[in-house]
């Protein structure tokens, strides 16, 4: 189960949010438009809940707080997760005021240690793109790619009657696109 950010939308591999997760060893990694991979989350939640049984609610905001905010998951993804580890029997959910508490079973904490290597691999890989993300000059470059699709939009929306004008909007996306190609060294597909 993966997240989308809002930006997926826009065509942006990160945003505010981050969805952005690398996979992979060494020079070789490569970014990808998520957090986690496919099946990742699975062990991320038994891990959390290893730690003390939670509620759905919970278990969202704990990976919100462990990714520093950076990954906020939506109930699509944590509640069929936990449901699906309740079906495995390797959590069990119980009601309690009126909400269902999820707490791990032995056979879940069995199987986290069977898959002990894969855990810590998601967990590193958290880790290093959460300091990839918020390191230098992340932060003022991920405010001035809002600054620019809010203003963007916001021209656009404006200015929708006035063909001319909403066409300039896009030539000098381009061109700023175009510039940064260059900056980097990157060649520009037509």
């Amino acid at each position: 189960m993966t997240h989308r950010s809002d930006w997926d939308f826009f065509g942006f591999p990160f945003g505010f949010g981050f969805a952005a997760g690398t996979r992979g060893r060494g020079r070789h990694r490569r970014w990808r438009a998520r957090w986690f991979e496919s099946g990742d989350m699975k062990y991320v939640i038994l891990k959390l809940l290893k730690d003390k049984p939670m509620h759905g609610y919970e278990v969202m905001k704990a990976l919100e707080e462990r990714t520093h905010g950076c990954y906020k998951p939506s109930p699509g993804t944590v509640y069929p997760t936990l449901q699906w580890l309740d079906d495995e029997g390797l959590v069990t959910g119980r009601d309690v005021e009126g909400k269902k508490v999820y707490e791990i079973t032995d056979a879940g904490r069995a199987f986290l240690d069977e898959n002990r290597g894969t855990v810590e691999d998601i967990f590193e890989r958290v880790a290093e793109t959460i300091e990839r993300v918020v390191r230098e000059p992340m932060p003022d470059v991920n405010r001035a790619v809002g600054r620019v699709v809010s203003q963007a939009y916001r021209a656009a929306w404006k200015l929708a009657d006035d063909a001319e004008r909403a066409k300039a909007i896009s030539e000098i996306l381009d061109r700023a696109g175009k510039d940064l190609e260059d900056l980097v060294g990157v060649k520009r597909e037509t």
